[in-house]
């Protein structure tokens, strides 16, 4: 099977596609370059679907280099034939080639391995024959060392039978199917921590039981964690008599009694001892990867709509890191986002300093020219909000509460330290809440993003499957907004299409040394910025007040020609092209296609010059909380509460609602009618109207619903 079979066999993609995508990958083209730059090699295929070729390309990979280790182990043992040779070269997936392989995989001393050492193997063949009327009889020529009697040498011979019952592929393919069609997960709490106070949360899974195939995703790693943590114990069967039956049906071939009631008691060893725990590990190992699965692509959903959450824009910026005690850290950033000044003011309990630090605010809002506040939501947030709008500006001001999960992450991290040598970790913290609100985008990149807090079961799942999928989404956002290569951080830039850590570092230094960077052609000579990676970074990379102007667009550098001569044959500037869009709207596009560039990617052209460099992000908006909602107590049933939402899982959606516990709007709540993706409904960030349903203050749970 080649690669292009195994990948046409699970996408319906055009075999051409796959083909030349796959090229493109062996080049090391990126994801974001293929799809935008080379749509007429690929048939037009985007980001998903280049990315479900890259998995799928990786998957291959292993499977190749598992299937030729299982041929060298097999050809080594001097047991390879063709027949077996043609099943591992036909193998599909992992749990075939696995299941072929373990005849002949080294084991462990094991029950069966002892007997065949005290020669009872062609005892084991004989009863396995099932013809012999009297097995005893057989068995007595066997009792010789270690076998000291006729039932040691048939025990020791339903050993063996067992073992080769289990490495049958017939029959673990048969229980396999069983498992997962019938499978049931168990849970029982551990009685010693009934009482646990953290128990609580899982006190559903204390007695509970359903269709492993139907559990959900985020029920399993939740049983998973509760077992994980000691609260439950955790099981998985099916009824044991069908599938003893099932195994019988396979194994059983004549109605000689003596030889069958052997043959039917090694099967149940089999099965008990063996069979059962293997596939049970086996279902559940998948079972558990197709929930990390589901989880990893809620979680990258919510990064990918956090990533691109509306940027406020180069204004100055006050952004305030509230507290109660430790009193606010304040920071004043510049339009580029730089530190201009930081300092404390206490306007809350203990101390209740509110006219000095009323004065404070106001005096730095006037001398740094401040055009928004930002506050971080965590504690004394809506305490300093109040405070804050009491305060008489003597200018319009618009008020942000910023979402600072991960902000003291960052704040200890070695990229904020490298930023901020002379600074402490609130001062850091303070500023990333700022940053946040002029450029979600720009300071989210420098978190670790399991820190940011829009999970499900992040921590639960594969790690290294979630880092791949996130750093995808990151590259993702970056790529589809564009980075300004005179501004942007070394971790912006390490996302940049062909870039990486060690280039973007490259990029800084030599912005140092050389000043700003005036044009896409001077890229090249920044140290280890090759051909290649020029190629696929430059459209990427946005350079404002350049001598060229495509230089501040998704043009591609190859394709500046193109522009250039359509510029010609209407008798204009390229200048004088941009934003025409009369002129742009008459140019006949087919008269400009060449061998390797087509109408998908003129089309894409002709949209950059009608609006060029737009972002494609929306504005920030303003919103409010209830002002009379500052705590949990005030929350009371049937309440309707304005709220934003700040966290998607399968199950539903939390809602900040202005206080410290978000609420939870179960999926059945978030529609009148059915609904099976709570992504269809709402966005991380969506401002919504909600109705408290119920309220659980000792287990800190509010119940939201958004049916009107």
């Amino acid at each position: 099977m080649t690669e292009l079979q195994y990948i046409q066999s699970q996408l319906s993609i055009p075999e051409k596609s796959i083909l030349k995508t796959i090229q493109l990958l062996n080049e090391d083209c990126t994801i974001p370059f293929i799809s935008r730059y080379r749509k007429e090699m690929t048939g037009n295929l985007d980001e998903v679907q280049i990315g479900d070729i890259v998995k799928l390309k990786n998957a291959y990979s292993e499977l190749e280099k598992r299937r030729e280790a299982i041929l060298k182990s097999i050809t080594e043992q001097d047991a390879l034939t063709p027949q077996l040779q043609e099943k591992i070269a036909q193998a599909k997936t992992l749990t075939i080639l696995e299941d072929l392989y373990l005849p002949y995989k080294k084991k462990r001393k094991t029950k069966a391995s002892i007997a065949k050492e005290n020669g009872l193997e062609s005892l084991a063949k004989i009863i396995m024959k099932q013809q012999h009327e009297d097995v005893d009889y057989a068995a007595q020529r066997f009792v010789k060392g270690e076998v000291t009697s006729v039932e040691k040498a048939l025990e020791g011979a339903r050993h063996i039978i067992a073992e080769w019952i289990n490495e049958n592929e017939y029959v673990r393919n048969r229980i396999r199917r069983l498992y997962q069609r019938k499978a049931t997960i168990t849970t029982k709490v551990v009685k010693v921590k009934k009482d646990d106070e953290t128990a609580q949360k899982y006190k559903q899974y204390f007695d509970w039981s359903e269709s492993l195939q139907r559990t959900p995703s985020h029920r399993l790693l939740a049983m998973l964690r509760a077992e994980n943590e000691g609260f439950i114990k955790l099981k998985v069967e099916v009824d044991k008599e069908e599938a003893l039956h099932t195994i019988n049906g396979l194994v059983i071939k004549t109605h000689v009694k003596s030889s069958t009631d052997q043959v039917s008691m090694a099967i149940e060893d089999a099965y008990k001892r063996l069979l059962a725990p293997a596939i049970v590990n086996e279902v559940m190992n998948d079972a558990k990867s197709k929930a990390d699965e589901i989880a990893i692509s809620v979680f990258a959903e919510n990064l990918k709509q956090l990533l691109l959450g509306a940027p406020l824009g180069q204004k100055r910026v006050l952004a305030l890191d509230p507290g109660f005690k430790s009193g606010c850290k304040v920071v004043c950033l510049d339009e580029k986002g730089d530190l201009l000044h930081n300092e404390n003011i206490y306007p809350h309990p203990p101390q209740r300093e509110i006219t000095q630090a009323s004065k404070k605010i106001k005096s730095l809002v006037n001398a740094y020219k401040i055009e928004a506040i930002a506050i971080g939501n965590g504690t004394a947030s809506r305490e300093t909000e109040f405070f804050i709008k009491k305060i008489p500006f003597d200018r319009d001001l618009q008020v942000f509460i910023v979402n600072e999960a991960g902000a003291s992450i960052y704040s200890a991290s070695k990229i904020a330290r490298a930023e901020f040598p002379n600074y402490d970790v609130t001062v850091r913290g303070a500023v990333s809440i700022g940053r946040r609100l002029k450029d979600p985008l720009a300071e989210l990149v420098k978190i670790d993003p399991k820190a940011i807090g829009v999970g499900q079961y992040q921590h639960d799942v594969d790690q290294t499957k979630l880092k791949e999928e996130l750093d995808t989404v990151v590259m993702s956002c970056v790529n589809a907004v564009g980075v300004n290569v005179n501004t942007a951080s070394s971790a912006l830039l390490s996302y940049v299409s062909g870039i990486g850590s060690t280039l973007a570092e490259n990029v800084v230094q030599f912005r140092t040394e050389n000043g700003k960077i005036d044009s896409r052609s001077s890229l090249k000579k920044i140290p280890r910025l090759g051909p290649k990676a020029f190629e696929q970074a430059a459209a990427f990379l946005r350079i404002r007040d350049a001598k060229h102007p495509l230089d501040n667009s998704t043009v591609h550098p190859e394709s500046y020609h193109i522009v250039e001569k359509m510029a010609k044959d209407a008798k204009i500037s390229v200048n004088e092209l941009i934003g025409n869009k009369e002129v742009l709207s008459k140019i006949k596009l087919d008269t400009y296609c060449t061998e390797t560039i087509g109408l998908p990617t003129l089309n894409d052209i002709i949209k950059e010059l009608e609006k060029p460099g737009v972002d494609p992000r929306k504005a920030a908006k303003l919103f409010e909380f209830d002002k009379n909602v500052k705590k949990m107590s005030d929350v009371k049933v049937g309440m309707s509460l304005p709220g934003i939402v700040n966290n998607i899982t399968n199950f539903g959606c939390f809602v900040d609602i202005g206080i410290k516990e978000s609420g939870l709007v179960h999926i059945s709540k978030l529609a009148s009618e059915f609904i099976s993706d709570v992504n269809s409904v709402v966005k991380l960030h969506q401002h919504v109207t909600v109705t408290v349903v119920e309220v659980d203050e000792a287990r800190k749970r509010i119940q939201l619903s958004m049916i009107e």
